[in-house]
């Protein structure tokens, strides 16, 4: 278990360390799971139909194409595991949650890591606040196991990446030359990056959204790469590209009569 040294870290980042952690029920999801790797789905075809691609439901909200690719192929290729899931756009700073059949339960925006960047730096889980450099300051990029626990001082935090200390929680208002709240409610992404790594929602959203999404189950967090490739962080396929490759390789070859002699 990580020692935490600073009283300042636990104030600043909500969620670097929870006692209990260490026998949370996500840990009994399978490695393979934890790093990614999901078996495409199995499209089924009969008569030469191919199974049309199954996809995320986002109602009317906005999103980006990246979201929106990422999203089909979850809901596509079962990679959640039939849990609900979020997508954290870092670009447009803004978190997706969804319901393990991929319909979108809400949307709200974010705060992120202060720096760009797609990998955390090695052991800084377990480095103090002040020693972590700005430009240290990223919320990695890729596939988390995810699940509801609560800090040291009893707040409710949604662990995405526990190695890396990074958490999903209400934003933090103990500071208030910060200014995280008006951060979020400001209509562009441009000063969303303000944590050391931690994911900022508003309250509401943790407790109306979040909460629930996750209080009966784990789920899967995906934070889209920023500097990377979809297909250099996850096992990801494109939806359409893959449905029109099955559809051709569905296609008979034109028979050619012989010449008559």
């Amino acid at each position: 278990m990580r020692t935490i040294t600073s009283a300042e870290a636990k104030a600043i980042c909500l969620g670097l360390l929870a006692a209990s952690f260490s026998a949370h029920p996500a840990f009994a999801l399978d490695g393979a799971a934890q790093q990614g790797a999901a078996p495409g789905a199995t499209v089924e075809s009969q008569a030469g139909v191919v199974q049309r691609p199954r996809r995320a439901n986002f109602e009317h909200e906005s999103a980006s194409p990246e979201v929106r690719q990422v999203a089909d192929w979850v809901v596509d290729s079962d990679d959640n595991r039939s849990l609900p899931f979020v997508i954290l756009d870092k670009k447009d700073a803004k978190v997706f949650v969804f319901h393990a059949d991929g319909r979108l339960r809400n949307a709200a925006p974010a705060l992120i890591g202060l720096a760009v960047g797609d990998d955390a730096v090695p052991g800084i889980g377990q480095r103090k606040l002040s020693s972590i450099l700005p430009e240290e300051r990223t919320t990695p990029a890729g596939r988390f196991v995810a699940a509801l626990d609560r800090n040291l001082h009893g707040k409710e935090i949604l662990w995405v990446d526990y190695d890396g200390a990074v958490s999903l929680h209400p934003v933090i208002t103990t500071h208030p030359e910060e200014y995280r709240a008006q951060r979020l409610a400001t209509p562009t992404p441009l000063d969303n990056r303000i944590s050391y790594g931690c994911i900022n929602v508003p309250a509401d959203f943790f407790n109306n959204v979040i909460h629930p999404a996750f209080a009966r189950s784990n789920g899967i967090v995906y934070v889209l790469p920023e500097t990377r490739s979809l297909r250099k962080v996850f096992a990801w396929y494109d939806v359409d590209e893959r449905a029109r490759l099955l559809i051709a390789s569905q296609r008979l070859p034109v028979q050619v009569a012989a010449p008559m002699e």
